[in-house]
């Protein structure tokens, strides 16, 4: 089994290279079977990487620790749902995941553009099939996921394995990791879109629909992962937070930052024909920043919770990023002419600008958190000292990024497109500005001055009166001419322009994580030592340990602190969070409990369990920590908002070219 495994990676390996060159050969040569042939080719590299796949998960079921893979990484009394994740938990199995995604988007690409884009397709193959060769490579030599542990043993022979990482035998890392590399490797097709087109010099902006499109939903796929990521860091690492700028944590946010500043600036260019430059330079910094984010975690040059153990790929990686940048710059600048904008900034204040300013905030705190994740390796390499950055520079620098994008996405709606003249300005903004200036009189009265949390509370509601206002007035227009309520208008009004409006329902996704975000400003937190039947005291919470127990099953042994809750004087709930000790590999992990509710959750993990004569007492690491949940509100609202925007608009609005603005509404919609 493990042979055909291997076979079938070098046999796509080699599909690859064949797809690479019969793509550009059908194109230069005008040769539509040779090209027909490289999209064959592309369909049988995703069928060999599935069987692959197969045939490793297939392995991790039947506990065949010959392979050496599976020994490493699962064990008989693991679950078997963290067996079929065993997959992606180490590093062979993760780039065999990323392979074989990577050939599934690519067969998508061929099967629904293979009669469009026909300039250019043989290019978009081509790019895709070099990176797709390049992950294949790693896979089938420096980290093949089927090297063999024991030649001429059968199953029997090796009785069990070393066991899954136990941080990883959590329900989010069944899912958060292929979602984020759902995410990752999704960006390789509109930057392989945004190649052809420049290679081909593409005349009109048909193509950036497409690329649009595949931007928006790996862009969505990313920002699960992130806030998955921050879940499961949440609920298993114990320490209380859910996000502590990890170098590897900051590797999945920088794509998508780039491409969140890539969706705002692509409007510019499919309405005015503007920032088509700026455009390219997104698209290609997302892409690299996604294979940054890939060597960053499997090179060991960082040093993370996140991170594979360290390996010699990183030279492969640095090897591709390098000619990979190369090449894209010499393209870009070589295309500078066909890249011209075709019409100039008219003001200040304008719907345009405001674009502009959010880009260039989203690339200052892209540059922060990349600066702050490399210097270390910097420093080391000029000074021979490895010098950290810790959370405090990172929150010094984005939360006023954050603060100002948050008044950004307020504005955003309010003002025109071309310029706005001051008597609009005010009639627009009087009303989310009164209920901001209100909400921070009323909190300054409840007794709360943290500077930055006042801020963003007033931000939060600004934003969310501007976007009801937008809600409102729409739906409004609809109901006086329908005579239906004004629920169903909204979602009439919703539908027809799905990806304006699913836009203000990601805006208001994110007022939703700020106002988690916000709730930081004000954790409290206690460690104490505590005896069976005492209790302890944190914020409005009275915490009894009631007991203390202790038990094992095939897979650890655990130790549990029974914890009674009471708020003023009435008991609440029981929290019980638990120490395990993996049997197989001697690992520990803690088990947090979390009370969850609107306003704050209380979070407690069993830190230690000591025996003192004859009496038991825990160590509890306690916090409150408040809003949190809003955060994994906004997660949901922000998937809700991406879906609403990919779904196709019962009224499409065309945009015909001027010669004085650029690109102007037409009179009527077409209605599809």
């Amino acid at each position: 089994m493990e042979n055909l495994g291997a076979l079938a990676i070098l046999l796509a390996l080699c599909f690859s290279a064949y797809a690479i060159v019969a793509a550009l050969v059908g194109k230069w040569k005008s040769k539509p079977l040779v090209a027909l042939s490289a999209e064959r080719a592309v369909y049988a590299i995703w069928l060999l990487l599935t069987t692959a796949s197969c045939l490793l998960i297939y392995a991790f079921l039947t506990d065949d620790f010959r392979n050496a893979y599976v020994a490493s990484h699962s064990n008989k009394a693991m679950p078997t749902v963290f067996k079929f994740s065993a997959w992606w938990s180490g590093m062979e199995g993760s780039l065999l995941l990323w392979a074989w995604i990577l050939s599934s988007y690519s067969a998508i690409v061929v099967l629904t553009n293979r009669r469009k884009f026909r300039d250019m397709m043989g290019y978009v193959i081509a790019i895709l099939m070099v990176t797709q060769m390049f992950f294949l490579f790693l896979v089938a030599f420096p980290e093949n996921p089927f090297q063999v542990l024991a030649v001429g043993k059968g199953p029997a022979d090796i009785p069990d394995g070393q066991g899954m990482e136990p941080l990883l035998q959590y329900w989010t890392m069944v899912i958060h990791p292929p979602t984020l590399y759902l995410g990752y490797v999704g960006f390789v097709v509109p930057f392989a879109f945004a190649m052809a087109s420049l290679i081909t010099r593409q005349p009109g902006e048909a193509w950036i629909h497409t690329t649009r499109k595949w931007t928006l939903i790996t862009w969505g796929f990313q920002g699960a992962g992130v806030l998955l990521g921050a879940g499961w860091a949440y609920a298993v690492l114990g320490w209380g937070g859910y996000w502590g700028w990890d170098p590897v944590e900051n590797a999945s946010l920088l794509p998508w930052i780039t491409a969140t500043a890539f969706l705002h600036s692509v409007m510019m260019q499919e309405k005015k024909g503007m920032m088509k430059v700026w455009n390219m330079a997104l698209i290609a910094i997302t892409f690299f920043l996604c294979i940054f984010g890939t060597f960053l975690t499997r090179s060991g040059i960082v040093g993370s919770v996140h991170a594979f153990a360290q390996s010699p790929i990183g030279k492969y990686f640095v090897m591709f990023l390098a000619t990979g940048v190369a090449g894209t710059v010499y393209l870009i600048l070589d295309r500078l002419d066909y890249l011209k904008s075709e019409a100039q900034l008219e003001s200040v204040v304008s719907r345009e600008s405001s674009f502009l300013f959010n880009n260039l905030l989203l690339l200052a705190s892209c540059f922060a958190v990349l600066w702050g994740t490399i210097f270390p390796v910097i420093s080391e390499a000029v000074t021979g000292e490895k010098i950290t950055v810790d959370a405090p520079f990172y929150n010094r620098v984005n939360v006023p990024i954050g603060l100002f994008l948050m008044f950004l996405t307020g504005v955003g709606p309010l003002i025109a497109w071309r310029r706005s003249s001051w008597e609009s300005l005010k009639r627009a903004f009087r009303w989310p500005t009164l209920a901001a200036v209100a909400l921070t009189v009323a909190l300054v009265a409840m007794g709360i001055y943290h500077p930055y949390a006042l801020m963003s509370f007033a931000l939060c509601l600004f934003v969310t009166a501007t976007i009801a206002m937008e809600f409102y007035k729409g739906a409004a227009a609809i109901r006086s001419k329908s005579g239906s309520n004004l629920i169903v208008s909204m979602v009439e009004l919703t539908h027809r322009n799905t990806r304006r409006y699913g836009g203000y329902i990601v805006h208001m996704a994110m007022v939703l994580l700020f106002i988690g975000f916000t709730g930081a400003a004000f954790n409290k937190d206690a460690t104490v030592d505590v005896k069976v039947g005492s209790s302890y005291h944190l914020g409005r919470y009275d915490l009894k340990l009631r007991d203390v127990l202790v038990g094992d099953n095939d897979n650890y042994i655990w130790q549990k602190a029974v914890i009674d809750v009471s708020v003023n004087g009435s008991q609440v709930g029981t929290l019980e969070p638990e120490q395990r000790k993996y049997k197989v590999n001697g690992r520990g992990t803690s088990e947090v409990a979390i009370r969850r509710r609107l306003n704050e959750d209380l979070y407690l993990n069993l830190a230690a369990v000591n025996e003192a004569g004859g009496a038991r007492t825990a160590t509890m690491q306690s916090y409150v920590f408040p809003l949190v949940s809003w955060i994994w509100i906004g997660f949901v609202s922000l998937l809700l908002g991406t879906l609403v925007c990919l779904i196709p608009p019962k009224v499409k609005m065309q945009y015909v070219k001027t010669e004085v603005v650029g690109y102007v509404k037409k009179d009527a919609p077409v209605t599809k």
